[in-house]
């Protein structure tokens, strides 16, 4: 099927709305009407178009579609460009219009219009061995084996540290503004250190707050200081927000798993998930 059979088919597909086009404004319904009656598929000034054809001739005499040859979009270039994502998974619309030679909108028409696809992100998650999902598989059912559904809410889950010059969404926020430097005055600029400086805190969440924040000013946290600094800061907490029936978390970092902070946890905690239990890159 070359370009000018492709366009023949587009054309059957809009002879048979033409059709019904005629019809429905020969039995007296207004364009408004014929335009809703097609949910969208046909354009409301295409209607009005085709019904001056009805009027001033009796029918919708379109001797050929609207419009000049398709010469990029060809069954050759589609078939290029299918080719081209069966050898490279990942690729952009632009990357491909300039390998192929073509504009960038007749890339993306050919690959939703013609390929039926759409563009995702890829995304990121953890590499985990058979190993790892073995322990993730053992945590969950010691999970459902030890706590019921409503100790789950006794949880207090704990993590550390974080970089002073925050995160933020390169993708999605946007600063809406009628050009560039209103977008850059406007919080559109967001300055980042090629080597940014990093905060030691620890916090911990319930479902029922958020504990006190612990800052660490100097140096790195080692599990003697952890167990001085943070530990009785849990501790304290979690009585103060469930009493003697509660269960800390905390992940698996260096100074965590250390036997003497395992050994304090497991005699002051009234329930401590160790680190035999919690899984290893663990989406905590």
């Amino acid at each position: 099927m070359n370009s000018i059979s492709l366009d023949l088919l587009v054309f059957m597909k809009s002879k048979d709305f033409q059709n019904l086009v005629l019809s429905k404004y020969q039995s007296g319904d207004g364009l408004t009407k014929i335009f809703r009656d097609f949910n969208g598929l046909i354009g409301l000034r295409t209607i009005e178009r085709w019904c001056k054809h009805i009027r001033d001739t009796g029918s919708i005499n379109l001797s050929s579609p609207p419009g000049c040859h398709r010469i990029i979009r060809t069954k050759g270039v589609i078939q290029k460009v299918k080719n081209r994502l069966e050898h490279r998974k990942p690729v952009s619309s632009r990357k491909a219009a300039r390998v192929l030679g073509i504009s960038r909108t007749s890339a993306r028409r050919i690959l939703k219009n013609y390929l039926g696809l759409r563009a995702y992100k890829i995304q990121r998650e953890p590499l985990l061995t058979n190993e790892h999902k073995e322990k993730r598989m053992r945590f969950a059912n010691w999970i459902r084996t030890n706590f019921r559904k409503e100790n789950t809410m006794k949880i207090l889950f704990s993590d550390e540290m974080f970089d002073i010059d925050g995160i933020y969404n390169s993708q999605n926020d946007r600063i809406w503004a009628v050009n560039r430097l209103a977008a850059d005055t406007n919080g559109g600029i967001r300055q980042k250190r090629k080597f940014p400086q990093k905060v030691m805190v620890w916090l911990a969440v319930c479902s029922k707050g958020v504990s006190p924040l612990v800052i660490f000013k100097d140096g790195t946290v080692d599990h003697d200081r952890y167990i001085k600094e943070v530990l009785p800061v849990a501790l304290k907490f979690g009585h103060d927000t469930f009493g003697a029936d509660w269960a800390f978390q905390q992940d698996g970092a260096k100074s965590h798993i250390h036997a003497k902070l395992q050994e304090w946890c497991e005699k002051h905690f009234p329930c401590f998930i160790d680190k035999d239990h919690w899984p290893p890159s663990s989406p905590d």
